[in-house]
């Protein structure tokens, strides 16, 4: 059939399939890999010699390989909302402080190496997280965790420093995914590019120096949890660039392709169905932002973060670089979560030089004031090199700002990043779960994925903790707007836009619309092979 372009639809904290319909419920059992293309780069380097280690990976590209592979106590189900058992078969608060949270593992639960999995086991697994404590990791999302008591070989209970509702999405996370001490030490990272666990595949790489070429995931016949497999294999095969990964698509060389589609691919796939590949258009909660090394003395003073913030046309910027796959935000909270507040329209309103001069002026801020930008130029797809020009140009034409763009690949961007080396720097963020609790503390929280500087006291002592209370998380939402303000004022950092997410994928194959859910994880077992 011709290719079409099929949307899904949020509703009520759900994704819900227009086409739920459209091919067959196959499961692959014809035995050939389906076969998913990818920009994302799998490398181990000096200052990142452990990428799929779940002490270390914090980013979209490894925890897309976690997910496949380490099994989590709970998962977020297949579209959305609260999470339930996986490697579990209950987990519930036991008080209604929501700060004491109780297991019962499945019974007969084993690693893929047959080994069988005990309580003890899952807090080795996040107690080596935390004890690890690696600055780049996601121990910040575990730092809430007091103690951990085990009750017996199948019971294990978390007792937790202050309330936290949003704790079982936390436990999803491949942060506190189940790992095998036996090829996991406890206080050390596991460096190379293997992974091990209980997982609904296993894993094997195929590399070229300490690059991955290939990953194949393989069925693990030892899985036992609440997904549902659709194929005895897949393969993820990394390119590049979008080009090449589109060229692998049309040709056959691939079935699918994900992350990251530019945006030139998407208007003309939409624009000129090509026979048999669909185009699938799926909600998305990624947003895109310039953080700030608030102790750089270019950036020190907030009155030059408020004038970018004055000066920076985020709709111009997305029309122009992403056309309709990309909305201006104007808040770290993007507007399909709740809490939601425009709080930087409400402060900034439309861009304005003269608005932004004065602020400078009042600072005695003497224009113009020198920065460079920085980039990635191999992590959030080719449209990220356009959006940064537009980002200088528009700085530029302001008058008020000389500014340089640089971009820098990842493997050593992300590490530079991490040490503060950069006055101004662009980032993605893919929410760890879908909550926007995950949208404020992680940039503002103790313990930060951005290692940034800056502090709000009030926020992290009061707004953060009292927002994790509400087991109601729409009742959270005004503490959430007090927060936004701030960060409006502050501009510690600044949000420039949010994005949908696309796939494109051969006629052939099922369940593409379920294969990457809204925080852009990957969900390769939701894949089959049908009739079209």
């Amino acid at each position: 059939m011709n290719r079409k372009t099929l949307a899904l639809s949020a509703a009520a904290g759900l994704l819900a399939p227009v086409l739920a319909g459209c091919g067959g419920s196959g499961s692959g059992s014809d035995g050939d890999a389906i076969v998913v293309g990818t920009t994302d780069a799998y490398v181990a380097t000096k200052d990142a010699p452990a990428p799929f280690d779940p002490a270390f990976a914090y980013d979209a590209s490894a925890w897309n390989i976690l997910r496949q592979t380490v099994q989590t106590l709970v998962h977020v189900p297949r579209g959305g909302g609260v999470p339930v058992p996986d490697a579990a078969s209950d987990c519930h608060f036991t008080d209604h402080e929501n700060e004491s949270y109780r297991c019962t593992l499945r019974s007969g639960l084993k690693f893929a190496n047959g080994k069988a999995i005990t309580s003890a086991d899952v807090k080795y697994s996040i107690d080596r997280v935390r004890n690890i404590n690696d600055e780049a990791g996601p121990v910040s999302l575990l730092e809430n965790i007091d103690t951990i008591e085990l009750a017996g070989d199948e019971e294990i209970v978390f007792h937790l420093k202050t309330p936290d509702a949003t704790f079982p999405y936390k436990l999803s996370t491949p942060a506190a995914g189940i790992v095998d001490r036996d090829t996991y030490a406890p206080k050390k990272l596991r460096d190379g590019l293997k992974v091990d666990g209980s997982g609904p595949y296993t894993l094997k790489t195929e590399t070229k120096g300490d690059e991955v070429v290939k990953a194949v995931f393989t069925k693990n016949p030892n899985y036992k949890g609440d997904l549902k497999i659709e194929n005895d294999k897949v393969e993820i095969h990394p390119f590049a660039d979008s080009a090449a990964m589109g060229k692998a698509l049309s040709d056959g060389d691939i079935d699918m392709m994900t992350r990251t589609m530019s945006p030139e691919q998407i208007q003309q796939m939409s624009a000129s169905p090509k026979e048999g590949i669909n185009l699938v258009e799926i909600p998305g909660l990624e947003i895109r932002y310039l953080a700030f090394n608030t102790n750089d003395p270019s950036v020190r003073n907030k009155a030059v973060r408020q004038a970018m913030a004055q000066v920076v046309d985020r709709g111009r910027l997305a029309s122009e670089v992403y056309g309709a796959t990309a909305e201006p935000l104007y808040s770290l909270i993007p507007t399909s979560i709740s809490g939601h507040s425009n709080s930087f329209f409400n402060k900034y309103g439309d861009p304005s030089t003269p608005k932004a001069a004065a602020i400078l002026r009042t600072a005695g801020i003497h224009t113009p004031v020198k920065l460079a930008l920085h980039y990635t130029t191999d992590h959030y797809g080719s449209g990220t090199a356009k959006e940064f020009k537009v980002l200088g140009e528009q700085l530029n034409a302001s008058g008020l700002f000389d500014v340089t763009v640089q971009g820098t690949k990842w493997s050593e961007y992300r590490p530079a990043q991490k040490k503060n080396e950069y006055a101004v720097y662009g980032l993605g963020w893919f929410p760890d779960f879908p909550d926007p609790d995950n949208y404020i503390a992680p940039f503002l929280d103790k313990g930060n994925f951005l290692n940034t500087p800056y502090v709000n006291t009030a926020i992290r002592t009061t707004y953060i903790p009292d927002s994790r209370r509400a087991t109601d998380r729409n009742a959270a939402s005004k503490t959430f707007e007090k927060v936004q303000d701030i960060v409006a004022n502050d501009v510690p950092v600044l949000p420039i836009w949010q994005g949908k997410q696309y796939i494109a994928a051969r006629d052939d194959i099922t369940g593409v619309e379920w294969a990457v859910n809204s925080s852009s994880d990957l969900q390769l077992w939701e894949l089959g092979r049908g009739v079209s």
